[in-house]
């Protein structure tokens, strides 16, 4: 229950995944590890001391073992901090019959209907002219407000809607309502929240969030419902197990590594993705700044290394428990869950998935397995994409949830220390 109600406040404090960065990078400072930038000459530090990295919306931490990671290699878990979501276009001011609205766009595979009649915020970055610098200064904003809504059609004049199912036009119908003709911009907002003038605003990265905090619910506390669990759950579970793994009194011989990646809810393809070369970068500099330094370089490092690609899984729905093969329906508080796909959507095969079941039976924590149908299309994560990019051994894991991409979704409890644990044994022991 502590890490749920833990749980519960990081992703309370991740509204964006620039939010969602600096709640990390804060947690990890506080635990004594050190922020080194991408543009460092060199990122060594001592075997043992943390260290983080930021990039706008990703984040690399690391604890180098005593081994140089040529001999040890990497012990590397990937998670990302992005979730579908709506965002502003660069130009979202508008006016449609005597209301404000502004213009979005769907982040990701948004299950739009569950956006309708919510009381929304508005969170991300802007970039704000610098006189002193041809660079803009980028800033944090949160309006933590009820500002924005999206208005239901009375059933009244659409008499078949619930027949029909709703059916939501992405360009015409998600405009979200935030006043009257006349309303603030988008710029007079966000320069008002950081006190800078509104013409000084020259571009931002802004999206909709749910104002409803998440909680931990349930008849006896047994879920956890909250926008965001996909995939700040995994990213949670990451950083937390290593902040733990670095307080044990002789630092393992391999490096350990987290990577919580932006941009992976739309393919990864960023400069900061998945599939950018940032992370090789890191592990390179790794590789070469150890203080035991040793011969064969990352090709050598990545051939003794083992990733955990951590993103949410599909629990089984009670209402719809045909959607799932038969014999592999995950239930919420039933313990990590390892993701197959014999056409490696999934990264996970023999060996990478029987060393996660042996770090799960180490530390006294169930394990589920997760196939798709064969006739419904497999998802994906980061998992292929840095398997492929690096030849790095990896499986593909998470914990079982409901309402995937919803505005609001559900999780078990349980489920999140139990996942931490795994993690943290995998980091530790290798």
């Amino acid at each position: 229950m502590n890490a749920a109600l833990d749980l519960v406040d990081f992703i309370s404090a991740s509204p964006s995944p620039f939010h969602c960065v600096v709640a990390a990078a804060g947690r990890l400072t506080a635990a004594g590890f050190v922020e080194v930038h991408d543009d460092d000459a060199a990122v060594a530090v001592s075997p043992g001391q943390g260290a983080f990295m930021k990039r706008a919306g990703t984040l690399f931490a690391w604890v180098p073992g005593s081994d140089s990671p040529s001999e040890a290699g990497f012990r590397l878990i990937g998670a990302h901090t992005d979730s579908p979501n709506l965002r502003l276009k660069p130009k979202p001011n508008q006016t449609k019959e005597g209301y404000a609205t502004w213009a979005v766009e769907p982040y990701g595979g948004v299950l739009l209907h569950t956006w309708t009649d919510r009381d929304l915020g508005l969170a991300g970055r802007i970039a704000i002219r610098d006189a002193t610098s041809k660079s803009p200064r980028l800033e944090l904003v949160r309006l933590d407000m009820p500002l924005a809504r999206i208005a239901n059609l009375a059933i009244h004049l659409d008499r078949e809607v619930t027949t029909r199912g709703l059916i939501l036009n992405k360009q015409t119908h998600l405009p979200p309502i935030i006043g009257l003709s006349g309303a603030p911009s988008v710029e007079k907002l966000v320069s008002d929240a950081v006190g800078c003038a509104e013409a000084d605003v020259l571009g931002f990265d802004l999206g909709l969030y749910d104002t409803q905090p998440p909680t931990v619910g349930g008849a006896t506390g047994e879920f956890v419902f909250g926008a965001r669990l996909d995939n700040q759950a995994s990213c949670y579970s990451a950083l937390m197990a290593l902040i733990e793994a670095q307080r044990i009194s002789r630092p393992p011989a391999h490096t350990s590594v987290i990577c919580l990646f932006d941009h992976e809810e739309c393919g990864s393809g960023s400069e900061r993705g998945a599939e950018s070369v940032l992370l090789k970068h890191l592990l390179e500099q790794l590789v070469d700044g150890h203080p035991n330094p040793s011969v064969g370089g990352l090709r050598r490092s990545l051939a003794r290394s083992f990733c955990v690609s951590a993103d949410m899984a599909h629990g089984v729905h009670p209402n719809y428990a045909d959607k799932h093969e038969p014999s592999h329906k995950p239930m919420l508080n039933g313990g990590p869950v390892i993701k197959t796909n014999m056409n490696m959507s999934y990264a996970t095969d023999a060996e990478t998935g029987a060393r996660f079941r042996q770090a799960c039976r180490e530390e006294g924590v169930p394990h589920q397995e997760f196939v798709v149908r064969s006739d419904i299309a497999c998802g994906s994560t980061i998992g292929a994409i840095v398997a492929a990019g690096l030849a790095v051994r990896t499986v593909d894991v998470g914990c079982a949830m409901l309402s995937m991409h919803s505005i609001r979704e559900q999780a078990g409890a349980s489920d999140i220390a139990n996942m931490t644990a795994v993690m943290r044994r995998l980091l530790v022991e290798g």
